[in-house]
């Protein structure tokens, strides 16, 4: 008999396949990664050899090269309005206060009203009405309410954040495993036992995922705020570049918020890995 007989008929462990899968899933990863950035690398270089050969105006679309010279400058030299970290900071703190806030009260309200039926029929024709409000236009109302300070920008950011998290917890709540709570019943559990040991930890997942939606209408309802007035912030770089026909920074400005972005959502997403660690993986990593 051959050897590549052999090899052929040996049965294949557990543990040979486990490895294999897990070779499998992290060529694949690398594989992702390299096609993302591959990509990445392609559009910025055809960007740039499109605006140098005219093929774009770029006055108006600026390219790569002078949106890097931008954030460059900015992080060395600073910006009109002070250092680069404290414009970030500024934005970042305003949209991280009116994301609590409008987290909080949207987790509140979603799980009362998700409870409480009665509650529900009469405030639910209001929220819906107020959804259904192009809330971007509430913030030069804010403006001159709160005047060119945060709170104008944290109030904008609260109204973004609330409904896509009320909504998400309202419905986590009526979705709850009716079994559930009624065995809670049978055990003697109260209506608050009930709420805080059943229905909120079944509707969290719920939750979570509108917490990656909701930081990024906070962080628009922050830039929109100073966009429209403020004395600091991100947005307003923008209108300041803007203001100048400097494209390469208004651009610039966009990259930043992009990475702050970028970097909340891998935060989130950990957060969210370490809590739900319970969950049985994907259907397409357990192959």
């Amino acid at each position: 008999m051959s050897p590549e007989t052999i090899t052929a008929s040996t049965p294949v462990t557990k543990a040979e396949r486990t490895q294999a899968r897990a070779r499998a899933a992290r060529n694949r990863k690398y594989l992702v990664l390299g096609s993302r950035v591959a990509v990445l690398l392609a559009v910025i270089g055809l960007w740039e050899w499109l605006a140098r050969t005219a093929v774009i105006d770029p006055f108006n679309f600026s390219m790569p090269s002078k949106i890097w010279e931008q954030i460059r400058t900015w992080v060395v030299d600073g910006t009109a309005q002070g250092s680069l970290w404290e414009q970030i900071w500024y934005t970042l703190y305003e949209a991280l206060l009116g994301w609590v806030i409008g987290v909080i009260a949207g987790v509140l309200l979603g799980i009362a009203l998700g409870r409480v039926r009665f509650a529900a029929d009469v405030l639910g024709p209001y929220i819906k009405v107020l959804n259904a409000l192009p809330r971007i236009v509430l913030a030069p109302i804010f403006l001159i309410w709160f005047g060119l300070g945060p709170a104008s920008k944290v109030a904008s950011a609260v109204v973004l954040v609330f409904f896509p998290v009320f909504f998400n917890a309202f419905q986590g709540a009526r979705e709850v495993d009716r079994n559930l709570v009624a065995n809670s019943r049978i055990l003697g559990a109260s209506n608050r036992q009930v709420t805080l040991q059943v229905v909120i930890p079944s509707a969290t997942s719920w939750i979570f995922t509108s917490l990656h939606v909701s930081f990024g209408f906070a962080l628009i309802g922050a830039i929109v705020g100073e966009y429209i007035g403020a004395t600091k912030g991100l947005g307003l770089l923008v209108a300041a570049s803007q203001g100048t026909f400097n494209a390469a920074g208004v651009y610039a400005a966009m990259v930043i918020l992009a990475i702050v972005a970028l970097l909340a959502e891998g935060l989130l997403t950990f957060l969210e890995k370490r809590l739900f660690r319970w969950k049985p993986a994907d259907a397409d990593t357990a192959r």
